[in-house]
C-alpha cells in the first residue's frame, strides 16, 4: 500500500499565509493529532500483517497435517476392527453359527 503521506510529511508541512491566513498555533495541533492517528494506524496495519501471515502459516501446515483418525484408515480396517472386537465381546459362537 503506498501512501503520499508519512508522519515525517505531515509534520514537516510548511503553510503559506495570506492576509486573512489561519492561526498557526491551531494549525500546528491539528497536524500533531493526524500525525498521532497516522502512527497508530501504520501500528495497527502493522499487526494485522503480522497476524495475518501467522494465521496463513498455521493454515498451510493445518492442511498438510492428515485429518486425525485419517491416517491410513479405511472402511475395510474399521470394519475388521469391528469384527475382531465383536469375536472378543460375543465369542466365537456368533460366528460359528453362520
Amino acid at each position: 500500500m503506498d501512501t503520499k503521506l508519512d508522519t515525517k510529511t505531515i509534520l514537516e508541512k510548511e503553510f503559506k499565509t495570506g492576509l486573512r491566513g489561519y492561526n498557526q498555533e491551531e494549525v500546528d495541533l491539528f497536524l500533531d493529532d493526524i500525525i498521532h492517528d497516522y502512527e497508530a494506524f501504520k501500528k495497527t496495519i502493522t499487526e494485522l500483517r503480522t497476524e495475518n501471515e501467522r494465521m496463513q502459516r498455521e493454515l498451510e501446515s493445518a492442511q498438510k497435517r492428515p485429518a486425525a483418525g485419517s491416517a491410513g484408515t479405511t472402511n475395510f480396517d474399521i470394519l475388521k476392527r469391528i469384527s475382531n472386537l465383536e469375536k472378543h465381546v460375543f465369542g466365537s459362537k456368533l460366528f460359528d453359527q453362520e
